[in-house]
């Protein structure tokens, strides 16, 4: 009977049920993520395609052609669309995707993006792209790399998963201004086919279709079909002998889809507007548009036209419009634009989208095409309104910033909520998802006077961005803050923002930015004799150098934070500094400090009434208390957490609180509650998308389904923990997945493949300085290598196990490896030896009570002495084993020992042992 040293293990998370499973490569590691089965356009931001469309039907036919599966020659790569704008490359895209999804020829969906290439305000990267796609399919932030060779090459791994489940997917690249936009982008063959938009020939290997005007009678049915789905088919400018006027409109908008749906609006708005009244204002219109060309001066004069048409309140709030600086604006944030009730916004909004001047891709969002916001925008000027374009731009900066602040008091434990707007967490969640894209905008591309604002959003919005795990965008507004702060000479906000920093970078796992950054931080804020802001800075220094297993100087960080904070009267930092730093000493492995520190912060957050801290000081002690074997208590703690973190509506945290139940739950033998804890850690971490927490889960649950016997489901457990810690680069993680994968490949017998593991995981711990997991590595070397009888190098394995335990002074971790070094010695006959080892072990159990632990030293003791023929003192020694696997409810080793007392009556000796 032999027992191994325990593993470490902890827990976090991430799924999308139901999914796709693929490999990919960050930065030269391999990374692997469940996919989404589907991409919905939903999730992509996909446009609706238009009821009117006509006259296209030979060029959705030619791209339809390309597109299809059984086309000779293959799919082609890339169908680039190209034309002048307001031609109707985009509506001619999205009805081509409507018919190919419809026909079921991508059955993963289509990933759509806006590159905005031709506005300077708001143009796209190819990195910037592919940051968007990567985080709508659910790659966590964490593991988006930085740069765009980097994004590159995974977003082609995640196209290779899905074309190899059959899954193909559709890409929707619009309004590209230059092939670097948009080659980073492409997948390399045609398994993953592009439609591209360009107002340009680009320069690609690519299937070219030019779009060119309408023709005369699509152009005509295009307006009648505007005008008959608005005023009905009995509107008397449809009839025959008003043709000749729709026709003179076709003429004078040049076969322009923009320039025909807006004067279509225009007649469908007024039903005494004349056709021919229309074509001799278009006429004169067009005729002092000098130098431009005829399509250009056509939709010019379009939308000169609507614009006179508008009234004083709409031509107004049509002006303002290009104000937002996202692709998309609400009614409650357009009101706050113009300075209206949101009722009155609301109805303007409605009258320039019947106007076509704006759409509606969403219920109560509207957007602009990129012409009529650069018109919109030249109107400014030409009105002379700066000063109300920059009060607009404050009135909207201001409403971004008090309503995200507004929101985020529903997510903050020690900030009473305001209810005024939001009614409940959710929904201020739900504004924030929504409002997302336009407030990263907003501080990014704030001009200098309401720079300010803009920064004090950006600061507003880092619970947001780390409850949604939105660290690249967490990064990039606080980067923008830092350039801001420098430039305007301001140091303190400059520190500001680098500390903030570093909190991203350390999620984005970029650890030795995250020191440099924090470190920064705090020489400044000393400087400036800010000891709070201080504070704050030597304690995310501290979980950045944990993170590096620096334990000694993440140590020294937290204490330094917990004294400045109890300095200057603030009991809730110092809560969270003895949080953090119990967390540095669990991982040194000082468990008697590290539970005094989680008790400690229990109680002051408790006390100040931070339910979600006290939760995660649950959850600290509860694990420290498992590491030092007081498993009743750490199921307590970790209850307490769970349930805290599920009544605050905090998934992630409940997940967290699960896997470490599950951990304490498996220690105290009660497998099959461990499995379904674990089970359920493992689901939310995947849903919330945290890769490192799902290895977690997966590593425990593992360990608890190999305590059930189930080998090769446990197998799998592990091989998914130790492939998702190597994508992510947690060589530490990696090697605990190893050696855990290890111990269940020798409970499967597989004990080549087990001593392969082993030395894997040895030499990962090595290299990282874990000299605990080195010590658990070569101890459990030892017993895979006793499986195949190599008996020697077991025991020289559980001797530099013993000896590295002896060192750190872990006393489980050392009496199990003596029992195991003990099992060795005996097979290889030094039974002396053996008795001497298997001694030291049950008194290392005994002093520190494991009841468990002695039993089994007493049962592999009680074995060698009958090696010794010492039968009498043998059976002792196994009725002590009975008697504590009976007490720690061991009922199958409880009848291994009973077996053995019945065949080895006193004195005597059998002969299967002469």
């Amino acid at each position: 009977m032999t027992t191994s040293a325990p593993v470490p293990a902890g827990g976090v998370s991430n799924q999308i049920t139901g999914g796709v499973f693929f490999s990919a490569v960050i930065q030269g590691r391999d990374v692997q993520v469940v996919l989404p089965p589907e991409i919905q356009p939903a999730l992509t931001g996909l446009p609706p395609a238009s009821s009117v469309f006509t006259g296209r039907e030979q060029a959705v036919g030619a791209l339809r052609n390309a597109l299809a599966p059984a086309r000779p020659g293959g799919v082609q790569l890339v169908s680039a669309v190209a034309g002048m704008a307001g031609i109707g490359k985009t509506e001619l895209v999205l009805q081509t995707a409507r018919d190919v999804l419809a026909a079921g020829w991508f059955p993963g969906g289509v990933l759509f993006v806006d590159m905005f290439g031709y506005d300077s305000d708001r143009r796209m990267t190819a990195a910037d792209a592919l940051a968007g796609w990567l985080t709508a399919i659910g790659i966590p932030g964490e593991h988006i790399p930085a740069g765009e060779q980097d994004r590159s090459r995974l977003w082609r791994s995640v196209l290779n998963a899905y074309t190899g489940q059959g899954r193909r997917l559709l890409l929707i690249i619009d309004n590209v201004s230059s092939e670097d936009q948009v080659r980073p982008l492409l997948f390399g063959d045609g398994r993953v086919p592009a439609l591209l938009t360009s107002r340009h020939t680009l320069d690609l290997d690519a299937r070219l279709h030019d779009v060119d005007v309408l023709g005369p009678d699509a152009a005509l049915a295009m307006i009648g079909e505007v005008l008959a789905a608005r005023r009905g088919p009995d509107d008397p400018r449809l009839l025959p002998e008003a043709r000749a006027g729709l026709a003179g409109l076709v003429e004078v908008c040049a076969g322009l889809p923009l320039a025909l749906r807006i004067v279509a609006a225009l007649l469908a708005d007024r039903p005494h507007l004349r056709p021919q009244a229309m074509v001799e204002r278009l006429r004169g219109d067009r005729h002092r548009l000098d130098g431009l060309s005829r399509q250009q001066a056509a939709v010019r004069a379009a939308f000169d036209m609507s614009y006179r048409h508008l009234n004083d309140a709409q031509a107004r709030l049509f002006r303002l419009l290009p104000v937002n600086p996202g692709p998309d604006i609400a009614t409650a944030a357009v009101a706050r634009l113009a300075d209206l009730g949101e009722q009155q916004a609301a109805g303007l909004l409605a009258d320039l989208e019947r106007a076509h001047l704006i759409t509606e891709p969403a219920a109560e969002r509207w957007s602009m095409h990129d012409l009529l916001r650069l018109y919109a925008t030249g109107q400014q000027s030409a009105d002379g309104e700066q000063l109300e374009v920059d009060q607009a731009r404050e009135r909207l900066y201001g409403y971004y910033r008090d309503t995200a602040r507004e929101a985020n008091t529903h997510l903050s434990a020690t900030t009473p909520s305001e209810t005024s707007t939001f009614g409940d967490r959710s929904a201020a969640l739900a504004w924030l998802d929504a409002e997302h894209t336009n407030l990263i905008a907003t501080v990014t591309a704030a001009p200098d006077h309401v720079a300010v604002t803009a920064a004090v959003l950006a600061a507003v919005l880092i619970p947001f961005l780390d409850f949604r795990r939105h660290f690249t965008d967490w990064l990039t507004i606080m980067t923008r803050v830092g350039d801001f702060c420098r430039a305007r000479g301001d140091k303190y906000g400059e520190a500001f923002a680098s500390d903030s920093r570093g909190l991203a970078l350390r999620q984005l796992r970029r650890f030795d930015e995250a020191i440099a950054a924090h470190t920064e931080a705090r020489v400044t804020f000393r400087a400036k004799g800010d000891r709070h802001a201080e504070g704050v800075a030597w304690d995310g220094l501290g979980l950045a150098l944990r993170k590096l297993r620096r334990f000694d100087e993440a140590i020294e960080a937290h204490t330094r934070a917990r004294l400045i904070f109890r300095a200057i009267r603030d009991p809730h930092g110092e809560g969270i500094a003895w949080h953090n730093l119990g967390s540095a000493l669990a991982e040194a492995r000082r468990f008697d400090r590290a539970i005094a520190a989680y008790a400690e912060a229990g109680v002051i957050f408790r006390t100040t009434g931070d339910r979600y801290a006290e939760g995660g000081a649950w959850g600290g002690l509860g694990s420290a208390l498992t590491d030092v074997r007081r498993f009743d208590e750490a199921v307590a703690a970790h209850t307490k957490a769970r349930d805290i973190f599920r009544a605050a509506g905090d998934s992630h945290g409940e997940g967290t609180a699960c896997n470490n139940l599950g951990t304490a739950l498996r220690r105290l033998r009660r497998f099959d509650e461990a499995v379904e804890a674990l089970t359920k850690a493992r689901d939310i971490y995947r849903a919330t998308a945290d890769q490192h927490g799902e290895g977690l889960a997966w590593n425990n649950l593992g360990l608890a389904l190999a305590d059930t016997g189930r080998y090769d489901e446990a197998v799998e457990a592990h091989t998914k923990a130790r492939d998702i810690y190597r994508a992510i680069g947690d060589r530490h993680g990696e090697g605990m997945a190893w050696n855990n994968l290890g111990q269940a490949l020798a409970d499967s017998r597989r004990y080549d493949e087990a001593v392969t593991a082993h030395t894997k995981a040895r030499d990962i711990y090595r290299a990282t300085g874990d000299r605990y997991g080195e010590g658990s590595a070569w101890n459990n070397l030892g017993l895979a290598l006793t499986g195949l009888r190599r008996f020697e190098e077991a025991v020289e394995a559980h001797a530099e196990g013993g000896v590295i335990f002896q060192e750190i002074g872990d006393r489980y971790a050392e009496g199990a490896t003596w029992n195991n070094l003990g099992t060795a010695l005996r097979h290889l006959g030094r039974i002396d030896e053996a008795v001497a080892a298997h001694t030291r072990a049950r008194d290392v159990f005994r002093a520190i009570e494991d009841r468990h632990g002695e039993g089994s030293a007493w049962h592999n003791l009680g074995l060698a002495l009958v090696e010794m023929r010492r039968i009498d003192e043998a059976r002792a020694g196994w009725e002590q084993a009975l008697a504590a696997y009976t007490g720690t409810d061991d009922s199958h080793r409880a009848d291994t020992v009973r077996k053995l007392l019945d065949r080895h009556p006193p004195s005597t000796i059998p002969d299967d042992v002469r």
